[in-house]
């Protein structure tokens, strides 16, 4: 069955044109990559970042998720991996797409080293910078708009996106974690995690800062091992929000297979916690400096969807799944929402 007891999601939700109704946003994809660009890419000579081929590309591929039936995407890129507000707004405004932009920092490999060890602050010895410098960092691109670098600030960031590395969190990371959970909890944003190696000492890192679990989306937890399926369960009557983000991915990348996501939903839904579940693809539409598999935005909508009903899924699942769960993690009160320059 699937839980009534939460009640619609209502607010407005910040989009990179600025704040919408949160039923305006329909279907959501909670967890994708418009662009993903590893930090010093743009220098390689062989890499040719055209901004008008980009733009084709990537105004393509969301109609196509546009005509399946999609009406919003996550960028849950945060800081500094490719992340393009102009590109975003412009975007959006041809295609029609809701996209909803992200602050924060990935696993510690991906970001680069002003963050890891900053040079401008003359930390001796060196290390991260200060969890209440990240911490501000985060929630002014949630409260004032993010940084165009040397420019102006352009768009709010509708969520915090943070992840942690597969070996364990790291310094860096703690300090990030503890930043978003500040920032989150300051702004009213709610926190998108990519799990490293024990989702469980990261929702007690979130939570040692008051960072109530119902905020805290869970990516990374559909990876294939011996005991998914019950850390799966336990992190959801924790309360957090399950995503089964790679959706698509094959299992030689070391995932489940989409049939595998789609019986454990219904499972999920069957012990009650279907509002704690979500469903996504970690698609990347445009990616320079590494290779990202071929999924699209529309995988879920255009394959993962039918494996659900044929496995007996009905109208209600997708519902909860595509729309009343990430309608509600995006929503903010009023109060919280900055308006966005033309």
């Amino acid at each position: 069955m699937i839980s009534n007891s939460v009640e619609k999601s209502s607010g407005i939700v910040q989009t990179v044109l600025g704040p919408v109704q949160v039923q305006e946003l329909g279907v959501v994809l909670i967890r994708e990559a418009i662009l993903s660009v590893v930090p010093g890419a743009e220098l390689a000579p062989e890499i040719n970042i055209d901004e008008n081929i980009i733009f084709e590309k990537l105004r393509c591929i969301l109609n196509e998720y546009r005509q399946l039936g999609g009406r919003s995407i996550v960028d849950c890129g945060g800081m500094y991996q490719g992340r393009n507000l102009p590109l975003y707004r412009l975007l959006s405004k041809e295609t029609g797409v809701h996209i909803v932009a992200s602050t924060g920092l990935g696993a510690e490999p991906t970001v680069g080293a002003y963050f890891t060890t900053p040079p401008t602050m003359m930390l001796n010895p060196p290390r991260p910078l200060p969890v209440a410098y990240l911490a501000d960092l985060f929630a002014k691109e949630v409260t004032e708009g993010i940084a165009v670098p040397r420019r102006e600030r352009s768009g709010p960031a509708g969520i915090i996106s943070i992840g942690a590395s597969r070996e364990g969190v790291t310094l860096f990371e703690r300090q990030v974690y503890l930043a978003a959970a500040r920032a989150a909890l300051q702004t009213g944003a709610s926190v998108s995690i990519q799990v490293g190696a024990d989702v469980f000492n990261e929702l007690d890192i979130l939570e040692s800062e008051g960072l109530p679990p119902s905020r805290v989306i869970v990516g990374g937890l559909d990876r294939i091992n011996n005991d998914s399926k019950n850390k799966i369960v336990s992190v959801a009557r924790r309360g957090a929000m399950i995503t089964l983000d790679h959706s698509g991915w094959s299992q030689k990348e070391g995932y489940m297979s989409d049939l595998k996501r789609a019986e454990l939903v219904l499972e999920l839904c069957e012990k009650g916690l279907g509002e704690h579940v979500l469903v996504s693809s970690n698609s990347v539409g445009c990616a320079f400096g590494h290779e990202v598999p071929l999924v699209g935005f529309g995988h879920v909508l255009s394959t993962f969807i039918p494996i659900l009903r044929q496995a007996g899924g009905t109208e209600d699942h997708v519902h909860i799944l595509l729309e009343d769960n990430p309608q509600r993690l995006l929503a903010f009160d009023q109060v919280n929402v900055v308006e966005t320059k033309s």
